[in-house]
């Protein structure tokens, strides 16, 4: 145990980081890692890979995504705001190549040199974000609304160009919900909300994977084919099929015709499995999180780690929400992952990025510090 009268680097982290956000962090991936085990072999054995091809993978991916988050937690708010512009200008640099070079999966354009740049892009825009509503509100010679808007729109017209509506809306949410939470008059709220629901009637209307996706949820039994709403209903017989309890670990079968079981459906697989009783424990991680976070939030004097703090861990609960909604039918299917339990190395890094910088922002430092400007 590390004494406080210690002046190390390490010390320092240790005494001034947030050590329950960290610890709830690592929970959910030995959670991920443990899910990943049950609902991947069935996966890999249709693929004609080793049943735990797909844990091997995870595991690897896993220690350089543990080794980043505390790399980045040691990160100064400065520190912080330059790596973010740093991820934020590769990312976007992969994304547009991604249109004209990228694997094309699905009818998207999402993926170049192995990876997904967008998921990348995610919390380096919300401290970009987060950056510039900091010095709008310091200095009144930046114009902070107008470059939120020019981010925004930098950041979604490239998606959607992809197209990728889900990493379009979630970063859109974030977006509005920082911009409300910098004090913007009620004028700017009618307007961003019209701006929203005229973008969705236009998504349903002109884009057909957008309008089977809603129509298929709407009304599943007018569906055109079976297979349009089959993992849907197949991830809803599994927590039926799991009950309170589950049928125990390995003994799910449902797992085995279900094709995303290991990355967007890795819920429904806890489900049966493990029961609805360790749906909740999950449920109750992320709120944890999520909660903790907002808090922190709320009492942090700096204006640019209230809002990065703010805007991260609403982009972490958002993604996770989003995800299980999809499985247990609330919501048209996203293809999104369930934050640090899903399978993907793209997502695990991403993540690592956002739990590092939300780590870093909610340290506890110095009134000096604090009072410092806010510059690069």
């Amino acid at each position: 145990m590390m004494s406080r009268a210690e002046s190390s680097a390490v010390a320092n982290w240790w005494w001034t980081i947030d050590r329950w956000l960290l610890a709830a962090m690592a929970m959910l991936m030995v959670a991920g890692l443990v899910l990943t085990m049950a609902g991947s072999p069935p996966v890999a054995e249709r693929l004609g890979l080793s049943a735990f091809h797909f844990v091997n993978r995870q595991v690897a991916f896993l220690i350089p995504t543990a080794a980043l988050m505390i790399a980045t937690s040691f990160l100064s708010p400065r520190h912080v705001r330059r790596a973010a512009l740093v991820v934020f200008v590769v990312g976007m640099a992969l994304i547009v190549a991604a249109l004209f070079f990228g694997h094309e999966v699905k009818g998207a354009r999402r993926w170049i040199f192995g990876i997904q740049p967008s998921e990348f892009v995610k919390p380096a825009f919300v401290v970009l974000c987060a950056w510039a509503f900091a010095e709008g509100g310091k200095r009144r010679d930046v114009p902070a609304n107008a470059l939120a808007i020019l981010l925004l729109i930098a950041t979604i017209g490239p998606l959607m160009l992809q197209p990728d509506f889900g990493q379009t809306m979630l970063l859109s949410i974030v977006w509005a919900a920082l911009f409300f939470a910098a004090g913007l008059h009620w004028m700017w709220v009618a307007g961003i909300g019209g701006i929203g629901v005229s973008g969705a009637m236009l998504a349903y209307q002109f884009v057909p994977h957008v309008r089977a996706r809603i129509e298929k949820f709407i009304e599943p039994a007018n569906a055109t084919t079976q297979g349009d709403t089959f993992q849907v209903d197949t991830a809803m017989e599994s927590f039926i099929s799991g009950g309170w309890l589950g049928k125990g670990p390995g003994e799910g079968t449902l797992k085995r015709v279900l094709p995303d079981s290991h990355t967007d459906f890795i819920f429904a697989v806890t489900g049966e499995e493990f029961g609805a009783i360790a749906c909740m424990c999950v449920v109750a991680v992320f709120c944890f999180i999520v909660l903790r976070g907002l808090a922190s939030a709320m009492r942090n004097e700096d204006s640019f780690c209230r809002f990065a703090s703010a805007g991260l861990v609403m982009l972490f609960g958002l993604q996770s929400a989003i995800n299980m909604a999809v499985n247990v039918h609330l919501m048209p299917a996203k293809g999104m992952t369930l934050p640090f339990i899903s399978y993907g190395g793209s997502s695990l890094v991403s993540l690592a990025l956002t739990a590092g910088f939300l780590i870093a922002v909610t340290r506890k430092r110095p009134k000096s510090e604090i009072m410092s400007p806010v510059g690069a």
